[in-house]
């Protein structure tokens, strides 16, 4: 019976042995888990290690660096933007070699433009006018203009009307470098587009001058050219009654008309749009705004 005792003996050992090692097995994996938060998605798996080299132990690290293993990597703290959908970003118009002069394909319709503004004594009164008749226009504001008077830049947004961009301070663009046009477009489209939510879709250069940098930039802007088919000649102060006549001979459909309500004296322009609006109407065309 002692040589049975003995063999008897170690499976108890063994059994104990065994009894152990299960209940530090089953304490690593309920640490695991209360490790993790409530709800929160399991760890993913760690990345794969190197296979070693040979004559080198392939076994998991020992000592204290092997409990570092079992801790969240810090890229799980990051934002992973990488997989959030893109920005939105409107197609990026063509280089064009010359401005728009007219729109086409638009009836009978005509479009009216005024530049330099917003100016607190002129604006209102042409908004007031357009608002009356029920007609959208196109507003070019100098961006030192519109950020004085950044309540008359949202009243225009709010009517319909289309907000352009016609430079920061009104310069002669083809005398300046390229850095020059694109600080004053862009400083420009930067201002309405913090007062609107959006950035101008057109532009014009002051005086009428383009150079190849303004086209380039503008639709980098992502902007379209825009000029006129009938100057009003308003800037000179010729009389309302000479305003007037200018803008009825040369109504046709497409045509786009030039005037202002900054830069001076416009008073002569806000009479003027007073009479020649309702005949413009009367006469069966429609004013109206280009679309992009």
């Amino acid at each position: 019976m002692k040589t049975d005792q003995m063999p008897n003996g170690r499976r108890a050992v063994l059994r104990l042995a065994a009894a152990l090692g299960a209940t530090a097995t089953v304490g690593v994996f309920a640490s695991d888990r209360l490790g993790t938060p409530q709800g929160a998605a399991p760890a993913p798996p760690p990345t794969p290690a190197p296979t070693p080299a040979a004559g080198t132990g392939s076994g998991p690290a020992a000592g204290p660096h092997a409990s570092a293993r079992l801790k969240p990597s810090s890229y799980r703290l990051q934002p992973m933007t990488a997989y959030a959908p893109p920005a939105f970003r409107r197609a990026v118009p063509p280089v064009r070699q010359r401005p728009f002069l007219k729109m086409s394909g638009v009836g009978r319709s005509m479009v009216l433009t005024f530049d330099d503004g917003p100016d607190p004594r002129y604006t209102p009164e042409i908004l007031a006018t357009l608002r009356r008749y029920g007609c959208r226009a196109m507003f070019f504001v100098c961006g030192e203009m519109a950020a004085e008077h950044q309540d008359l830049v949202r009243e225009m947004a709010a009517d319909g009307h289309v907000v352009g961009n016609h430079s920061w301070s009104h310069p002669l663009i083809p005398k300046l470098r390229p850095s020059r046009i694109r600080d004053e477009l862009g400083s420009t489209s930067d201002l309405v587009e913090g007062i609107l939510g959006s950035a101008p879709l057109w532009y014009r250069a002051p005086f009428g001058a383009w150079n190849r940098h303004s086209f380039e930039i503008g639709a980098e802007l992502g902007m379209e050219p825009l000029a006129w088919t009938v100057d009003t000649l308003d800037w000179k102060e010729p009389g309302t009654g000479s305003i007037v006549r200018r803008v009825l001979d040369g109504a046709a459909p497409g045509v786009v008309v030039l005037s202002h309500d900054a830069g001076g004296n416009r008073s002569q322009s806000v009479a003027a749009l007073r009479r020649y609006l309702p005949e413009l109407l009367d006469a069966g065309y429609s004013i109206t705004v280009p679309r992009r």
